[in-house]
């Protein structure tokens, strides 16, 4: 039986399991509808007609509204990116739905996140994998999301303020990096960091260059290789230097 037939079924699951099903549920069906419409409709690109179920049942139960400002809660369940204050902004959902499934996550797996932002995608993580670390370089954006992650429940969540260009060498190697902010390359500490076996996806590109979504995988002899999945749009990749 294909996982489009049973997607819809899953998702109406969750969603009725789902603590916030009264009040989002309607925004959340919505919101899931159009992420499976776009990842149809961008097969060509990606290679994937359609996120695997754990990735979207993910999406549904990670509750969106809690990881934006109040002025944006409105908002939440639409699938476009907001803003989250300091520059920065929360993920269209459907490119948090594409990174995720592109990395093929699994239960048993470590996964490093540079640019924990409001931590919308660090939660996301969390669902589907064993262990996730995040890394925030602006403080205050750090800070609010450890404690929001925290009342939130996720205890296989670390957080930590640093420049993500580095990753967190002390907890690695990982299965996994998700970067979520744009880097003019890919950096060379996160492909060290990176597992054999591994996947890495990262935005490359700059303001004034098209960015694209770059998928980085490293062979079981440590071999590198990378494709560009489709064009993106994401605040910059800040700090960082030449290694």
């Amino acid at each position: 039986m294909s996982r489009h037939f049973l997607l819809p079924a899953l998702l109406c699951l969750v969603m009725a399991q789902s603590p916030f099903a009264d009040e989002f549920s309607r925004q959340r069906e919505q919101l899931m509808t159009a992420i499976a419409d776009l990842a149809t409709e961008t097969a060509a690109e990606t290679g994937r007609p359609a996120f695997s179920a754990a990735v979207m049942a993910a999406l549904t139960q990670v509750p969106r509204h809690r990881f934006v400002p109040l002025d944006q809660v409105p908002y939440a369940y639409e699938n476009r990116p907001l803003a989250i204050g300091h520059g920065q902004t929360i993920s269209q959902p459907y490119i948090v739905a594409l990174m995720t499934d592109l990395i093929d996550p699994r239960p048993d797996q470590t996964v490093l996140e540079i640019g924990t932002g409001s931590g919308y995608q660090a939660a996301v993580l969390a669902e589907l994998v064993a262990q996730v670390h995040s890394i925030e370089i602006i403080a205050p954006l750090a800070e609010e999301a450890a404690a929001r992650l925290k009342a939130l429940g996720y205890p296989n969540l670390q957080t930590r303020v640093g420049d993500g260009y580095y990753g967190w060498e002390e907890a690695g190697p990982f299965d996994a990096i998700l970067v979520t902010a744009a880097a003019s390359h890919v950096p060379p500490p996160l492909i060290r960091q990176l597992k054999p076996g591994g996947r890495l996806v990262i935005p490359v590109g700059t303001h004034f260059m098209a960015q694209y979504l770059l998928l980085v995988e490293k062979t079981a002899d440590g071999q590198v290789s990378s494709r560009q999945i489709l064009p993106v749009s994401f605040v910059p990749l800040t700090g960082g230097g030449k290694d």
